[in-house]
């Protein structure tokens, strides 16, 4: 195969200089039509389409970034790809001759772009041509790795724009969303108007969940007349998961995301999407509109807490026996009716588990669903509620006791106050219900100061000395006995005349043995001298353990 010499210049001769004028004036027209075109494998269809006009040479096909873009009909036919392409690998950017099978001469010219060779257009011929024709393809080539470099260009270009475009459009759309919900902040329009802007933003409906699945807000068609709530262990799942993808979460035909301001204050931002159309741009809707929520959310527990506070102020005051107007002033600044009938209610649990706030929030919840009151607070290990005259003792205690779980608790129940004065007296007499129930021995329940009887009389009475040297004229030598013996003779006989004299009720309110039971009051007898069968000691005898059991109840801290 002959190396071509390489052209110093084109022939002077006159018509070989026409017809170079002539191939160049096409060149430029091709050239132009190239850049016209701009697709690149359109650019190299026509370079290697324009190759036989030039002499009587054959495009084998044109190499670029490592591929064939485009291919001779010959070069398919014989399968020569690979062939050449390990001869191109070898012999680099800059080009140069080819061994091409069937063909007197071949060449390799760069497809030249200002960066630097990209590729290479194959040319084959029977024989080596003129020194004009493979200044014309090179030329050629020259121009077409020229035009290919300005067709990616404009190719980056237009990707650049449409990139700025969408960005544009996302930018302008996150201003939108960000005015619109900035003015739901400012007009301070709360979760119902977070709720309509999201509904605006998007077109689907949007619901505002609490913690536990309660609906709080609504925008949009088709609100559900009842609105579905799922189990608690499952509603605390699907919140963790919702939390720990740190986007929006589509679950059961909805797209929703978590707001949480703080650990225990949690809104669902839902938007009801049950055939999964919704979108990126739902989804940085949704994902703003619950950064909002979180302000709410934040803005409505700081103003919780402030009144909670002030609530809890005003309790200790009152129960403190402080400036009575000064309480109603302050009543009034919370929007409390201080001056209508209350009872002092004391809750108290287990002391193993103490008070707590969850005693406390048991309490809170219990008192608002039976609308029993507002005003409550922490105090001497247990929770002291203001109620209302009239409540469903057995239903709160019953509602206090369901989310504590672990324990139960006991409630006592103080007088009615007709004067915020009279609240400390209250709240000494549901002390009292409270030691009484337990001196008694009685479970978990109510107690109500009104419901003491004799115990409330004995608790009255001025003169505590009188009862005490009352219980020693007819119980000491029992109370005596029990000091030194470590027995339990006084329990046992106020639970036997407890229950009326009736040997198996005692049994088992004492938790003993029948024949235990005989042998204590057996000793009962021998130590007092008492027959208990007589009505007169019988009846002192009972009001003996009943002042007993009173001043135990008072004496307890």
């Amino acid at each position: 195969m002959t190396v071509p010499r390489s052209p110093a210049a084109p022939p002077r001769s006159d018509p070989a200089v026409r017809n170079l004028l002539s191939s160049l004036r096409a060149l430029l027209a091709l050239t132009t039509l190239m850049t016209e075109h701009g697709d690149e494998d359109e650019i190299l269809l026509l370079a290697t389409a324009a190759v036989p006009s030039l002499g009587q040479c054959r495009a084998e096909g044109a190499h670029l970034d490592g591929s064939w873009r485009a291919t001779g009909a010959a070069l398919r036919s014989n399968g020569q790809p690979k062939k050449l392409e390990d001869q191109l690998t070898q012999m680099g950017a800059a080009g140069g001759p080819l061994d091409i099978p069937g063909e007197g001469w071949g060449w390799a010219y760069p497809l030249t772009t200002p960066g630097g060779a990209s590729g290479h257009l194959v040319v084959g011929a029977a024989e080596e041509p003129s020194e004009h024709v493979q200044f014309l393809l090179r030329t050629l080539a020259q121009q077409t790795g020229v035009t290919l470099a300005n067709a990616r260009l404009h190719a980056r270009e237009r990707q650049t724009a449409e990139e700025l475009k969408v960005a544009n459009m996302a930018l302008h759309r996150r201003i939108e969303i960000h005015e619109r919900l900035t003015k739901v902040v400012a007009a301070g329009e709360g979760q119902t108007g977070i709720a309509r802007a999201v509904h605006e933003l998007t077109g689907y409906p949007v619901a505002i969940e609490d913690r536990w699945g309660t609906l709080r807000a609504w925008a949009g068609p088709d609100r559900p007349k009842a609105y579905p709530r799922d189990k608690p262990e499952r509603r605390e799942a699907l919140l963790r998961r919702v939390q720990l993808s740190g986007h929006p979460v589509r679950e059961k035909g909805r797209l929703l995301v978590v707001a949480s301001p703080q650990e225990d204050v949690v809104g669902v931002l839902a938007l009801v999407d049950p055939i999964g159309t919704a979108g990126e741009k739902e989804q940085v809707a949704l994902e703003h509109a619950a950064t909002v929520l979180a302000m709410e959310l934040a803005r409505l527990s700081s103003l919780a807490e402030t009144e909670l506070r002030q609530r809890r102020d005003l309790v200790e005051e009152l129960l403190a026996g402080g400036d009575e107007e000064a309480a109603l002033n302050r009543a009034q600044a919370i929007g409390y009716d201080l001056a209508r009938p209350h009872r002092v209610v004391i809750v108290s649990s287990d002391p193993a588990d103490g008070a707590g706030e969850e005693l406390f929030h048991a309490v809170r919840r219990a008192a608002r669903d039976l609308q029993m009151g507002s005003l409550l607070v922490t105090r001497g290990g247990g929770v002291v509620l203001f109620s209302k005259p009239d409540a469903p003792w057995a239903r709160f205690q019953a509602a206090v006791d369901s989310p504590l779980r672990r324990t139960g608790c006991r409630v006592g129940v103080g007088g009615i106050c007709e004067q915020p004065r009279e609240f400390p007296r209250s709240h000494r007499e549901a002390q009292l219900a409270l030691k009484m129930q337990k001196a008694m021995g009685g479970g978990q329940g109510v107690t109500q100061f009104e419901d003491l009887g004799v115990y409330q009389v004995l608790a009255e009475l001025p003169d505590v000395g009188s009862v005490d040297r009352f219980v020693r004229r007819w119980l000491g030598a029992l109370m005596d006995h029990d000091a030194h013996k470590g027995s339990d003779l006084v329990a046992t006989l106020s639970g036997y005349l407890e229950s009326g004299g009736h040997y198996d009720t005692t049994a088992n309110l004492l938790a003993v043995h029948r024949s235990t039971l005989k042998y204590r009051l057996q000793r009962i007898r021998a130590v007092t001298g008492y027959d208990l069968g007589d009505p007169d000691t019988a009846f002192n005898l009972h009001l003996a353990t009943r002042a007993w059991r009173t001043l135990e109840a008072l004496r307890e801290p």
